[in-house]
Order: C-alpha cells, then structure tokens, then sequence
C-alpha cells in the first residue's frame, strides 16, 4: 500500500510499505478516508521535532482522520466492516495509575500517532488502531467533518476545564484551527462574551463566523487595553491557544483575580515565562491543556445533533498524492487556509 513519509525537513516522499495486518483481539483495521493537516504535524515537517520528540527519517505523521471499518479482531464488539469512523490517536495501555484515574491522557505508556517514538502517523492508506480509539460516526456525518473530531474535541476538552462557562467572559488568543475549536466549545457550553485576538485576518473573519463577539489582530491594536476598556474587571479565563510568548504575557494581564489561564497552544521553545507577581496578587490557576480525555464520543454527539458546527473551518482540500503541498501551504499560512485536508478519494 501506499503511505507518506518525512524524509528530513520539509522533504515528503510517497512510498509503498506491506499492508498492515490484524495481530491483536481488539484491532481494527481502517481504509483511510480522510486526514486532516494539524499545527503538530507542521512542528514535524518544519522543525523536525517538538521538544524532546524528535522524528528520525523516514517517519510518517498524521492523526487527524476518520476512516472505513475493513476488518477487526475477535474481541471487537461495537464495530463492524463497513462503519465509519473518528479515531482518537490515542493508545493508552489501560493498566497504569493514569489510566486507573480515568486520566488516559496521560497514560504511563501512551502511544499516539503520528508521534516519534511511539507510532507512525496516519498518512497512508490503511492503518490499524485498537478498538477503544475507534468511535462509530452517524450516516449523516460527512467524513470531512468526522475528520474534525479529534482537534474539536480538543476544544471540548479544553473549554470543560474552565467550567463552568455559562455567563463567563473569555478570551481565546489565536485562531488557528485549536483556537476555533475551543471558540466552538465555549460557546456551545454557554460563555456570554468571547473576545479573539487574531494576526490573521482570514482567521479573525473564521472567529466571528464561529461566533466571537469581538476580535481584533494583536500587531493592530493593544489586546490587553482593548479588552479591558470594555471589561473593566477582566476575564474569568484566557485561552492561549497559539504557543507564543506574548500570547502568554497578555493572558495574564487580562485574567481577573481568582480566573486561569488554560495553555493550549504548544510553544515552539522548551522555555516559557510568567510574570508571577501578577500570577500571585490575583492567584491566577494556570492549566495545562493535554490533547483531549473522553470527549470524542462526546464531541460526536454536538456535532450530530447540530450544536457545533466546525465545517467552516475546511479551508482547503488535497489528494493524497499532493500531501507535501497540503503542508508547504499550512507551514507558509498562504492563501487564507485553516484546515488542510488530505482526501483518499478525491474527485
């Protein structure tokens, strides 16, 4: 079969690798339909790495995807060839202390695709998972959007920490397809007013389609007076979703005594810096943002039931064969794309 593999920076070559094969009692084998490009993909083919991660060539990324069921194992119960589904890249072992506490997200021996040293990514044309990470999608969910689940549920996961959102005042720093999905989230789950602050202004136009109330580009204006001219007693939570420090400078300046700041984004640097004079007079929570944690079939459900709605996002759409281009555009930020999708049948 065919995949897509790094081969150093910048450099993506199609290849032909053996069909993957069921070996376990709960596999599933999945015929990709649908990838999705994400920030942490562009880390890899840009940088080559993200923090202590590093890709050793060749190596193949990719976890955004829905896909066709083909075949599973013996002790596959809730699936059967021919359905559809979302895929959680992650592969928590369901054994150590963090999975006993529910926190698979931080499994001892996590295992997530598309990450070095743990599993190849989704970028081919089959692809076994185990069947905990498989999430069956309605009929009626086209496979682009089910594409989207995973960084949705991101967002899902995210706005959820900084409950409860109802009546809250937010902001979210960057709106890249996480900052989107968290803008979605906190909506749906009930924020009152939600300030974007935005460079770009493809983006900032996507936040007020998403339902911002008020966005602005942070190389335009000052975010922090803006903001606080209209919230005089600032925010109850920031979201920092875009990995910058000034991002992270301005979060703090904005969040009211008692709020927090949720990091989402994911800094280009192995070292970030607060200033904790501010952090302790206001006793400001800083939460990290790890992936998402049982919010897919959460997810899944809003997006069927119609309470989010992430397709605006889609951008941009590519065949497989045209993956490296897909990338080149979302690494360079041209022409407006937010979400690249790399399609297995497109036509």
């Amino acid at each position: 079969m065919k995949a897509m593999v790094l081969q150093g920076i910048r450099q993506m070559e199609m290849v032909e690798i053996p069909d993957p094969v069921l070996e376990k009692p709960d596999d599933v084998l999945l015929r990709l339909l649908v990838v999705g490009v994400c920030g942490s993909d562009i880390h890899y083919y840009t940088q080559g790495r993200i923090g202590s991660q590093v890709v050793h060539y060749p190596f193949r990324v990719g976890h955004e995807c829905a896909a066709v069921v083909e075949a599973v194992g013996s002790a596959v119960r809730h699936l059967q060839p021919g359905d559809t589904v979302a895929v959680d890249p992650a592969m928590w072992c369901n054994r150590c202390d963090q999975c006993r506490l529910r926190r698979f997200h931080t499994c001892r021996n996590l295992r997530f695709l598309g990450c070095p040293g743990q599993a190849e990514g989704c970028l081919a044309e089959r692809i076994i998972m185990p069947s905990a990470s498989c999430f069956k999608t309605p009929p009626t969910l086209p496979a682009e959007t089910a594409a989207l689940i995973e960084p949705l549920a991101i967002g899902v996961y995210a706005a959820s920490l900084a409950a409860p959102l109802a009546g809250g005042r937010i902001a979210i720093l960057g709106a890249g397809p996480i900052g989107l999905s968290v803008l979605l989230a906190a909506r749906e789950q009930g924020a009152e007013r939600i300030y974007v602050s935005e460079p770009l202004a493809s983006r900032r136009r996507a936040a007020q389609t998403g339902g911002a109330d008020w966005t602005a580009s942070p190389n335009e204006t000052d975010i922090v007076a803006d903001i606080a001219q209209q919230e005089p007693l600032l925010l109850d939570a920031v979201f920092e979703c875009c990995g910058q420090q000034e991002a992270l400078d301005q979060a703090v300046r904005l969040i009211k005594p008692g709020g927090m700041l949720l990091i989402v984004g994911i800094p280009s640097v192995a070292r970030v810096s607060f200033d904790i004079d501010t952090l302790r007079r206001r006793e400001i929570t800083i939460r990290n943002v790890r992936r998402q944690n049982e919010k897919t079939a959460e997810t899944i459900k809003t997006v069927a039931a119609g309470r989010l709605r992430p397709n605006f996002m889609i951008t941009h759409r590519f065949p497989f064969e045209q993956t490296q281009q897909a990338f080149d555009l979302v690494a360079d930020y041209a022409d407006g794309v937010i979400k690249a999708m790399i399609l297995f049948n497109f036509s």
